[in-house]
């Protein structure tokens, strides 16, 4: 007997890095300054996507291409230039 997974994860793992390019404009993230486990809330978000939230962290996930769509820190817009992505797993 399988079992379908379900359509969205129930939490993903948030990393969060300074920069969304190095000095050449190639896509170097830097290092990671924060990482958060956020767990799904069953709400859909502004954006549309799932909202997740933990450890400060309030995030709308596309499940799909697994990229953060709309993400606050502690409350707060990322600072200008700051980018979030998803690691390999919570």
């Amino acid at each position: 007997m399988s079992t379908t997974p379900p359509s969205h994860p129930d939490r993903y793992t948030v990393e969060i890095k300074p920069r969304a390019a190095d000095a050449d404009g190639h896509p170097n993230h830097g290092a990671t300054l924060r990482t958060a486990v956020v767990e799904a809330t069953g709400r859909t978000g502004e954006s549309g996507y799932p909202r997740y939230e933990g450890e400060g962290v309030q995030a709308e996930i596309d499940p799909e291409t697994r990229t953060v769509e709309a993400i606050t820190l502690d409350g707060e817009e990322l600072p200008y230039g700051w980018v979030a992505e998803l690691s390999g797993g919570a």
